[in-house]
């Protein structure tokens, strides 16, 4: 992007609690109530049986449960893993491929059938299948994010169901691991749509209060805000990952939550998980919105643009943007990092005071000035930069008008706002 951008106008505590009420059902009903758009995202773990292979049986119960759905008058798009699993039915394979070649090659002959087993299941009820195949570059550029959205919009227009996968012979991230997952590019899709409601179908029941390997481990109904203690709860008390990926889960809620949608994390594996959802029943873990839908300029900035280099800032120049809804300016900026010219997008990150290290960012936008000028400048009140640069072009390095925030909770594992249940023996 060229010439200056100026604006155009650790875990929760295991302390007993006592039992909070439930949640009330008007929550769910509002919810519901202004959903128009849903993603759904089913994961490799939903969709293949004991041995790997893909499960026929559990597409044709997504299947009916998606139209069920579209006859409420409302559009899906879903987001599906599967192309590994299906690969290896058609090949006759018995073992997933350690090899990243081989598993870019069947996941190519397993998209086809994926695909096709949508198609077939989907037209029982006379709907039809899209395929639509993404990476990530696709949503870094401006263009070809708009081209993306607009082609999603028709496919939902003539009443079909966009598919989306991630383009497996192009992209290696999720087919480095075990099981990849999708919830990150369903939570993209989900921003640039607009949609109201992500549902993330998982192998779990939803996010529980500890280890769902523990027997008094119990989900939690609603989150409001997600914080470093809801982010903590990803975490099992040996420091790995608890099942189903739900590290990535919350992050997906958590970029969803902030763009103004909600979010729903449920078990994938019940047959009528998408009807009690959309009936307001209490199911999975409900994350809510932290307000307003953001302009969609703003949404494309905060998660899919592609970042040129970050800048650190200091306490109060976060809670001026997060808080205030503030520009960035000179005398908040404490550090930069990167090379990047006027009107590139960058990323805003405080110091942890205890490390002194860069906590995750909370804020993207595009900055006015290039990294050089910014170190010059960096820490001087606006009335300086003249006399330091030789030009004073814009007040802000930074317009309010130009940033996204993207992260408003604390990083810390601080007490935490979800509704978390406490055991049945908990004292009074």
């Amino acid at each position: 992007m060229g010439g200056r951008i100026a604006a155009s106008g650790g875990e929760v505590s295991a302390e007993r609690r006592p039992l909070p009420p439930p949640m009330p059902a008007a929550v769910r009903e509002h919810v519901l109530h202004r959903t128009s758009t849903v993603v759904v995202k089913v994961g490799t773990r939903v969709l293949t049986r004991s041995d790997g292979l893909l499960d026929q049986q559990r597409i044709a119960s997504l299947s009916r449960q998606i139209d069920g759905v579209l006859a409420t008058g409302r559009q899906l798009v879903l987001v599906s893993s599967g192309a590994v699993a299906a690969g290896m039915g058609r090949l006759g394979l018995t073992r997933r491929p350690r090899e990243l070649s081989d598993l870019q090659a069947v996941a190519a002959i397993g998209q086809s059938l994926l695909v096709e087993s949508y198609e077939r299941a989907l037209r029982e009820h006379r709907r039809h299948a899209a395929q639509v195949l993404l990476v990530a570059d696709d949503l870094h550029d401006r263009r070809r994010y708009l081209n993306i959205r607009n082609t999603l919009r028709k496919i939902l227009d003539h009443q079909a169901v966009p598919i989306v996968n991630e383009n497996d012979t192009v992209s290696v991230e999720e087919l480095r691991t075990s099981f990849g997952d999708n919830d990150h590019l369903a939570a993209q899709v989900a921003t640039l749509l607009s949609a109201e409601l992500l549902v993330l179908l998982s192998d779990v029941e939803g996010l529980y209060d500890r280890s769902p390997e523990m027997p008094d481990a119990r989900v939690i109904p609603h989150v409001e805000r997600i914080d470093g203690g809801v982010e903590a709860l990803a975490h099992d008390r040996l420091g790995g990952l608890s099942k189903g990926g739900m590290a990535s889960k919350i992050a997906a809620a958590r970029m969803v939550t902030e763009a103004g949608g909600d979010c729903v994390i449920a078990s994938g594996r019940s047959d009528d998980v998408l009807p009690r959802i959309f009936a307001g029943e209490d199911v999975g873990t409900l994350f809510t919105t932290r307000g307003e839908a953001m302009p969609a300029r703003k949404r494309w900035l905060g998660w899919s643009a592609d970042c040129r280099g970050s800048l650190m800032v200091d306490a109060g120049a976060r809670d001026a943007i997060v808080s205030r809804g503030s520009s960035l300016l000179a005398a908040g900026i404490q550090a930069v990092e990167g090379f990047f010219t006027c009107g590139d997008l960058v990323s805003l990150a405080t110091f942890d005071p205890d490390t002194t290290t860069a906590q995750a960012p909370f804020a993207r936008g595009l900055v006015n000035y290039t990294a050089a000028e910014v170190r010059q400048i960096a820490g001087l009140k606006t009335e300086q930069i003249g006399e330091v640069l030789g030009t004073f072009p814009y007040e802000e390095v930074i317009h309010r008008d130009n940033l996204s925030v993207i992260r408003r909770g604390s990083t810390q594992p601080a007490a935490t706002t979800a509704t978390v249940p406490s055991p049945p023996d908990a004292p009074a």
